[in-house]
């Protein structure tokens, strides 16, 4: 065994020894019942105070790494049989595999990911920097599991402006991001085994959570109205639940109308049924005011609004929200209490210091611009050398439609090598047989000085699947 000490490292001596020794015996090279020097011994090889190597020797016997005694020495723990348990890559076409493809990056294209080119990110660091001071210095106390009440007032001040809602801070919920919320909201709810409306297409995190949280799916058909009510109604008018995008439809961008809106909250009101709105992209309309949210027609309870903070400044925050109904704001911090705690309050605070200073209504603003003319800049480069595909744009993505004899997975799969990574269409649809082919390209990830090289590598990817 090699014990090399560094003398001019941070890391006390005692430390080093205890590493170097920890690490002899996890590689084997001190196997079970292998005799150690003495304490006294070992410092004289090492040069070093004999009290060091006795603290090195204490902590190896506080971990039950070796095991001393007057008889026998001291000697190399037994260690307990182990297996090497590599880390084992997701199954092919699970879930798992899915979600890491959509959420690695960062990337050209690349869906659900705020740009950092309009982003106050030094200001923000500051205000982060300040909230986790006072957050150390404060006294070591449970937070609210409902929420820091400085952010929640915030967020309900700002829904009122931004989105319509007539909300208390009471009745704000912070969660760890919208699935998070979700997963909050499904449990408040206990809605095992019946039915729930959701959107085809719509998100497939979305779908996926509702199906662990054992509830019955039935796709309900977009179009350029929103989710078809009527179809619903006639298909599955006992459902207990309907999970929309009514702002901007996640992935078609289509803003539910106002009748199918009141439609949507007639049905719920009659069926006591339950309505979860998912703020998809919340204000960022680049076409136009932003769309009330649904929750502000809502007079009977029957809305759940989920928001986040991930489209507007970062998934990393993992900082969202939830607007319960009245009926349901001591069920709702229950739950949180015991299963679902937010984030801590440093961050919180950070977060509300930079929406009651005016910073976050104003980087919404510098972002909206920057997206519209990355945006443009993409139809640009785009629209003249369409083809065969046709194009459209739906909220912060730019839609390439193939036939569906195309494959949109093996496209993407080909694209990867290059960093780019839009999202395939097909795998938004409930159903094979109704899917359609294409790629949704981010547009907060496209920014303008790279645009026309990673059209030119995209375009090149398709052509060879035409």
């Amino acid at each position: 065994m090699q014990l090399e000490l560094d003398r001019a490292a941070k890391v006390p001596l005692a430390e080093q020894i205890s590493r170097g020794i920890a690490a002899a015996i996890d590689s084997g090279v001190l196997a079970p019942g292998a005799r150690l020097p003495s304490w006294q011994d070992l410092a004289v090889q090492l040069g070093v105070a004999r009290g060091t190597v006795r603290v090195a020797y204490e902590k190896l016997a506080a971990a039950q790494l070796i095991v001393a005694s007057r008889a026998t020495g001291t000697r190399v723990a037994a260690q307990p049989a182990t297996t090497a348990r590599p880390d084992r890559k997701p199954d092919p076409g699970s879930f798992m595999e899915m979600y890491r493809e959509m959420t690695a990056g960062p990337a050209i294209f690349q869906m659900g990911i705020a740009g950092q080119q309009a982003f106050p990110a030094k200001l923000l660091a500051r205000i982060r920097a300040r909230a986790l001071r006072e957050e150390t210095s404060a006294a070591p106390l449970y937070p609210d599991p409902r929420g820091e009440l400085e952010l929640r007032r915030e967020i309900a001040t700002y829904l009122a402006i931004a989105r319509g809602i007539d909300c208390s801070p009471g009745q704000i919920i912070v969660t760890g991001g919208f699935s998070a919320g979700l997963g909050l909201a499904l449990r408040v709810l206990g809605l095992e085994g019946r039915k729930a409306w959701f959107e085809d297409p719509g998100f497939p995190f979305t779908k996926h959570g509702l199906e662990l949280g054992r509830l019955s799916l039935v796709p309900i058909p977009v179009d350029m109205q929103g989710i078809d009510v009527a179809y619903g109604l006639q298909h599955a008018a006992d459902a207990a639940l309907a999970v929309v995008t009514a702002g901007q439809q996640a992935p078609l961008g289509v803003t539910l109308s106002l009748t199918r809106r009141l439609a949507l909250l007639d049905w719920a009101t009659q069926a006591n049924a339950w309505v979860i709105e998912d703020d998809y992209l919340s204000e960022l309309q680049l076409k136009g005011r932003a769309a009330p949210a649904l929750a502000s027609l809502d007079r009977s309870g029957r809305v759940i609004h989920i928001g986040s903070f991930s489209k507007t400044i970062s998934p990393a925050l993992r900082l969202g929200f939830i607007v319960s109904p009245p009926s349901l704001v001591a069920r709702f911090g229950e739950v949180a209490a015991c299963l679902a705690p937010p984030p801590g309050p440093a961050t919180q605070n950070a977060i509300a210091a930079f929406m009651q200073d005016g910073h976050y209504l104003r980087h919404l603003r510098r972002t909206k611009r920057t997206y519209g003319a990355q945006r443009d800049a993409l139809l640009k480069q785009l629209e003249p050398r369409a083809g065969d595909f046709n194009i459209t744009t739906a909220g912060l993505a730019v839609v390439l439609e193939f036939p569906n004899t195309t494959s949109d997975l093996a496209i993407i799969r080909e694209m990867l090598p290059f960093g780019l990574t839009p999202a395939p269409l097909s795998i938004w649809y409930a159903s094979p047989v109704t899917a359609k082919s294409g790629l949704l390209l981010g547009v907060a990830t496209s920014p303008v000085r790279h645009v026309a090289r990673s059209c030119d590598r995209l375009l090149s990817v398709i052509d060879r699947f035409s």
